[in-house]
């Protein structure tokens, strides 16, 4: 989703956008050469499948992590800047304010562990030229995501329960990638940015407003909690990112949450 929506933002200049048929991230050798030229590279290769990485850690590690760290040594040797998207699983999801930029990491599953590990190599491995940005709650128009999963269920259920014990932001992955096009162009200082819609809700209110932008009704959802949906690897409880590194920077954070799936339901995102 992310890949495809960056390659839209830059749209007129001269980009070079690889696959995972293209380059294996893991490979150092591979990925020097794929990097070398370039003045920016933008890491939107990830091992996401959450679950799977708890009996699979060492291949999301190879992915998040060695892949992350291969490709800032490259950008570092070519003299060009890293942007390295991760994720809100680097936190705990314990918390009930916002999570600020510099919070201590805390993961709790696989997934988050690796990721954790890549912005520290990242960081360390080019350093003064590397920017983390951590997203959450991702949907868009170019994948599976859970705003659509939600309108393909509305298709064949009459009613489903969603929990409402897990907030975040929801987040477009158009809106991102237009916000890290802006970062760049606006030279922000290298570091640790917060790449989420503004804003707050649990899945349960982010499902009801995907169906109600969809003219449905979204009384059709019933709420549920988290137990009734056990799976290998945990999920943060609170996934709220903090935005004060945008204002830091002189960029402005991304807007409500509720506005940019109002506007990405009008251009159709959505849509099966």
């Amino acid at each position: 989703m992310l890949g495809r929506d960056l390659q839209d933002a830059l749209a007129g200049r001269e980009v070079t956008a690889l696959g995972r048929a293209d380059l294996d991230v893991t490979d150092a050798s591979a990925t020097r050469d794929a990097v070398a030229g370039h003045d920016v590279v933008i890491n939107a290769a990830a091992y996401t499948k959450v679950d799977d990485a708890e009996s699979h850690e060492d291949d999301a590690y190879a992915v998040n992590a060695t892949g992350a760290a291969n490709l800032a040594s490259a950008a570092s040797l070519a003299g060009a800047r890293l942007v390295q998207v991760s994720t809100d699983y680097v936190f705990d999801g314990s918390a009930t304010s916002p999570y600020a930029e510099d919070e201590p990491y805390g993961p709790i599953s696989a997934y988050g562990r690796t990721k954790a590990a890549g912005e520290r190599m990242a960081l360390e491995a080019n350093p003064g030229a590397t920017f983390v940005v951590r997203t959450a709650w991702l949907y868009g128009a170019h994948g599976p995501n859970f705003a659509k999963t939600m309108l393909k269920l509305a298709e064949s259920k009459d009613t489903w329960a969603v929990v409402d014990d897990q907030v975040g932001q929801p987040t477009w992955t158009g809106d991102l990638a237009r916000q890290i096009v802006t970062m760049i162009d606006a030279d922000a200082p290298a570091g640790i940015y917060h790449g989420t819609n503004g804003g707050q809700v649990s899945w349960y209110g982010f499902a009801r407003a995907v169906l109600e932008e969809a003219g449905l009704d979204p009384e059709r959802i019933t709420t549920t909690d988290s137990s009734a949906f056990v799976r290998p690897a945990p999920r943060p409880a609170y996934s709220v990112l903090g935005h004060e590194a945008w204002n830091r920077a002189g960029v402005a954070p991304m807007r409500d949450w509720r506005d940019a799936l109002r506007a990405a339901s009008a251009e159709g995102v959505l849509d099966a």
